[in-house]
């Protein structure tokens, strides 16, 4: 069972690398819960998660995600993973600056069902807000 929510929780990567955005409903439960540290609410549901990647994919239409490492237990999966995109398209408020990203993060994934329910997002979003020019570089 590792290996498949292994590979589950992977499939996020192809959403961006791929721009495939109905790979969300065959992803996601309809109960999911996602907490990241960019949002002021948790992302919730299919919906949530679909306008979640598109406003991401928008603002980094060339995103390619590399995943680096992954551990499973149980119906839990870490996944250790580098995004590399150019700013092209708004991002909360921030126009686009052209500048290439490079941002490393890990998400953990909770699944049940064959879905993911909930997951954690760890990255570096200050240095990703610092490379698109939204917050000065110290």
């Amino acid at each position: 069972m590792s290996e498949e929510n292994k590979a589950l929780a992977r499939r996020w990567a192809d959403i961006f690398n791929q721009g495939n955005l109905d790979l969300v409903d065959e992803i996601y439960d309809p109960n999911y819960v996602e907490h990241d540290p960019t949002m002021p609410e948790d992302v919730r549901g299919v919906e949530g998660a679909r306008e979640f990647y598109s406003m991401y994919r928008s603002a980094f239409p060339d995103t390619e995600i590399t995943i680096e490492d992954q551990l499973a237990e149980g119906d839990t999966v870490a996944t250790r993973w580098t995004a590399r995109g150019t700013h092209q398209g708004d991002l909360m408020g921030v126009t686009p600056s052209g500048n290439r990203v490079e941002v490393m993060g890990v998400t953990i994934s909770r699944i049940e069902g064959g879905k993911i329910v909930e997951e954690w997002d760890i990255y570096d979003a200050l240095g990703m807000m610092q490379s698109i020019g939204a917050v000065p570089e110290q």
